[in-house]
């Protein structure tokens, strides 16, 4: 049967060389053959020469590309691929531990058994995201042709991974228009709630509430950064989420983390991960209140000021068209943070909008910096795990921009 095609206008076709894995609406001339949203099409030059294979949307970007090198999108492409991305996080240790043993009384000394799987274009599967938790898959389309796939996707995993994979989980209700799919569990039996683990400590995943997948999975490494970086130091964690961050202080040895989110949600979760994994009496207070306003209100003695900020807000600019008006409330936040510092304080800050570049995130810094009158030091740069990787094709995967600064006075 012949896929519908999108001819792209002359001289377009040299940007196939690129290997981008999106082909936008500006460079197709005219489309053949009454493509529908989620379609297989195949990409071809005025001349009639295949150039790519992907699947179609009616939007700016028109298809996000599957294969240059190959018009075959069949059961052994997807093995292969699936395949690929298993083998990578098996090359990074990740499934080394295997599954947690709960029976055992120092099951989560050092257990990690959360990661991401799957990270879309890094894996060279543009619209899905595959999340790891202890057994369970969280699988997330970003695209209706990856939408159609997930049934035949959680089959497939489950014959690749065996064992170690109990139930599969599709969360894209969020992530696709309006009206289009619903949650649910596609394998195994439906839970309200998963236990998995990083760094030793046990979390409590909800499928269906959580952001994201459940967890900030891409924040794994800086979070073990942060735990190295603790000891004795008072630990104040914005937009905390459900504590990640708060327990890898706690672990480093902080003698006061306090955790602040607008969700009064996610903070009782938080409180439960603390006492979870830490006892009733661990040196913590979560907070519902907004950041924004919270910080300036802030009024400590001089013993008792933080040491250590962390900023990890959701994504501020959703698209370029915001782009201004976001930087300007990230400039505000960090300014604030800063401004709440000793000296030799450190702040953790990050931006995980894919817009705001890892140049203008930095410019932002530098003038909230300024404008708060400190001078600062950048320790290192930040950035998403191992497990998120970013094809060389496609910049745009490196979401996740981070510094990690030291207060000079």
């Amino acid at each position: 049967m012949t896929r519908p095609q999108l001819i792209l206008s002359p001289g377009r076709e040299k940007f196939i060389d690129r290997r981008h894995p999106w082909i936008f609406s500006g460079a197709v001339m005219r489309e053949t053959g009454d493509p529908h949203e989620g379609d297989l099409v195949d990409v071809v030059a005025v001349d009639g020469r295949w150039l790519a294979v992907g699947h179609y949307q009616p939007e700016s970007i028109r298809v996000k590309v599957l294969s240059y090198t190959t018009p075959d999108i069949d059961e052994a492409w997807w093995r292969a691929r699936l395949a690929s991305a298993i083998a990578y996080r098996r090359q990074l240790g990740l499934f080394n531990m295997g599954l947690a043993d709960l029976s055992a009384p120092n099951h989560h000394s050092n257990l990690t058994d959360m990661f991401r799987l799957i990270h879309a274009e890094g894996d060279f599967l543009p619209g899905l995201v595959a999340d790891y938790y202890n057994g369970a898959l969280v699988l997330q389309a970003h695209s209706m042709g990856m939408y159609r796939m997930l049934p035949q996707l959680a089959a497939w995993l489950g014959e690749m991974l065996g064992d170690k994979l109990r139930v599969v989980f599709n969360k894209s209700a969020a992530t696709l228009p309006d009206g289009v799919g619903e949650n649910g569990f596609l394998l195994g039996d439906p839970c309200d709630e998963w236990e998995a683990h990083e760094q030793g400590h046990r979390y409590l995943i909800n499928f269906r509430e959580g952001q994201k997948t459940g967890f900030f999975l891409d924040q794994r490494d800086n979070r073990a950064l942060l735990s190295s970086l603790s000891a004795g130091r008072r630990v104040l964690n914005c937009f905390g989420y459900t504590g990640g961050f708060s327990l890898a202080a706690l672990h480093g040895g902080a003698r006061y983390v306090e955790t602040v989110d607008i969700s009064k949600r996610a903070i009782e979760l938080c409180d439960r991960h603390v006492e979870l994994n830490y006892g009733a009496a661990a040196p913590h207070r979560g907070v519902v209140a907004d950041v924004l306003q919270y910080i300036p209100s802030v009024s400590r003695p001089e013993s008792d000021l933080f040491d250590i900020v962390i900023l990890d807000p959701p994504a501020f600019a959703k698209s370029h068209k915001v782009l201004q008006q976001a930087l300007k409330g990230y400039r505000a936040i960090n300014r604030k943070a800063l401004e709440l510092l000793p000296p030799g304080g450190l702040l953790f800050t990050f931006s995980c909008s894919q817009a705001v570049s890892r140049d203008e995130f930095q410019t932002m810094v530098f003038s909230a910096a300024n404008l708060a009158g400190r001078q600062v030091r950048i320790v290192r740069h930040l950035a998403h795990g191992a497990d998120h990787p970013v094809s060389i094709h496609h910049p745009e995967g490196e979401y996740l921009k981070g510094l990690l600064l030291q207060v000079d006075g």
